[in-house]
């Protein structure tokens, strides 16, 4: 028989702020925003970097920014980052934060801040 999987919270993640084209793109991927706020929480970091899930396992102890992101099934990625004091919670569809263009001129292993959108973000409804 199976059972469902449970998912421990490791921390709170505070108010949360989902991008328009985030949402979107969860929508057209029949993807629930809780899901993917369950799986962050729960320390599945998805597709990050062995570095920075080794950081991120050091930043729920620490108290430091937590990222994650998730590729969807159109090959677009999700972008979830949780502030250092777990005020709030982002959630960026990843091509509005590296622009493909950018992404592409980047040397392979390079490390950069994220350029950020202009684009008002919508809080997720309780209903």
């Amino acid at each position: 028989m199976n059972q469902p999987t449970k998912l421990r919270p490791l921390f709170r993640p505070g108010r949360l702020l989902v991008a328009s084209d985030a949402l979107t793109a969860l929508r057209a991927s029949g993807i629930p925003v809780v899901s993917v706020l369950l799986r962050h929480v729960a320390g599945d970091w998805g597709t990050v970097s062995d570095e920075d899930r080794k950081q991120n396992d050091l930043s729920i102890l620490a108290g430091l920014r937590l990222i994650s992101s998730y590729r969807l099934p159109d090959q677009s990625r999700i972008l979830v980052i949780t502030e250092w004091d777990r005020s709030s919670t982002t959630i960026e569809h990843l091509d509005d934060v590296v622009p493909d263009s950018v992404a592409r001129r980047e040397r392979p292993g390079s490390r950069r801040n994220p350029v950020w959108p202009s684009a008002s973000y919508m809080q997720e409804s309780h209903a």
